[in-house]
């Protein structure tokens, strides 16, 4: 990015990076309260979310036009990646499930190393070897609150992670030559039957059975939208190293209000776990940014 892109006030972009990671932040809570099945949960999340996409996309473009062919690919990651989420939700901690699919940046540099021969530096090998660490730190403390299932949940927290990383790798290419607003709106619309199909054929419950849990799911729809969206928006107008440490806010916001509402109490493990699994992210985006340079 240019020194020009960055001219103007930069507490704008700032705020809206910030306010759209704690608004994601938000997901892990809302699906606990949208009182029905994990994939269901996702399957409202895009269902709510497709019609305000629609209309900011006809408002960009003019058009919504046909699917581009990475937003396919992109919608199939995304569905697995809120399925697997969804269900790490449910099996254990939001402080755990959080912090855990927050490993995507490594997972991504660790793509781009075995399958680009993009080969990493020694501080971010030194990067890896700490986010696994916290990672491991965090699964063997179990926390206070509804812990269903605590490894396998963690586990799919985890592979999150994956899927997340090979639905951001599908969208940075499609974003070479379409908007954002339209792949996100394809996404939706590909994601969307999948999270359904995967719902029925697990026997979940489909409709919430509740005010709470229709509202939840309408929240997960807005969340997705605006809190995509400010991230978006900022990451066009603030340098990278920027955006990729703030965003990471995500896992502080959603621990805090586990503790807050289901009385998931953070233990000193968990506590140095998401400290260093964190710190391990962040130095190993620097690491990568500086062997690029």
């Amino acid at each position: 990015m240019t020194d020009a892109a960055l001219d103007g006030p930069r507490w704008r972009p700032l705020a809206a990076l910030l306010g759209g990671a704690c608004i994601i932040g938000l997901s892990a809570i809302f699906v606990r309260l949208a009182d029905t099945g994990a994939a269901a949960a996702g399957f409202w999340r895009l269902v709510f979310a497709t019609p305000l996409l629609a209309l900011m996309t006809v408002r960009t473009t003019g058009a919504i036009g046909r699917p581009p062919k990475m937003a396919l690919l992109a919608g199939l990651f995304f569905a697995l990646d809120l399925g697997f989420w969804h269900y790490g939700i449910h099996y254990t901690s939001v402080a755990n499930a959080t912090v855990l699919s927050n490993l995507t940046p490594v997972v991504v540099t660790t793509f781009a190393w075995i399958f680009l021969k993009q080969r990493p530096g020694w501080l971010f090998s030194l990067a890896v070897a700490a986010a696994l660490g916290g990672a491991w730190l965090m699964a063997i403390e179990k926390g206070g609150g509804r812990l269903v299932n605590q490894p396998l949940g963690d586990a799919l927290s985890a592979v999150t992670a994956l899927w997340y990383a090979l639905y951001f790798l599908a969208m940075a290419e499609g974003r070479k030559t379409e908007g954002a607003s339209r792949l996100m709106l394809w996404v939706s619309i590909v994601g969307a039957p999948l999270m359904l199909v995967a719902a029925l054929l697990l026997g979940e419950p489909i409709l919430p059975g509740s005010l709470v849990g229709w509202a939840a799911c309408l929240g997960l729809g807005l969340m997705h939208v605006t809190g995509q969206g400010s991230i978006a928006w900022a990451m066009g107008r603030l340098p990278t190293s920027t955006a990729s440490v703030v965003v990471l806010i995500q896992p502080v916001v959603a621990a805090y209000l586990g503790w807050l509402l289901f009385a998931e109490a953070i233990g000193p493990l968990q506590a140095l776990g998401a400290v260093i699994t964190l710190g391990g992210v962040i130095l190993a985006q620097w690491a990568s940014r500086q062997r690029t340079r």
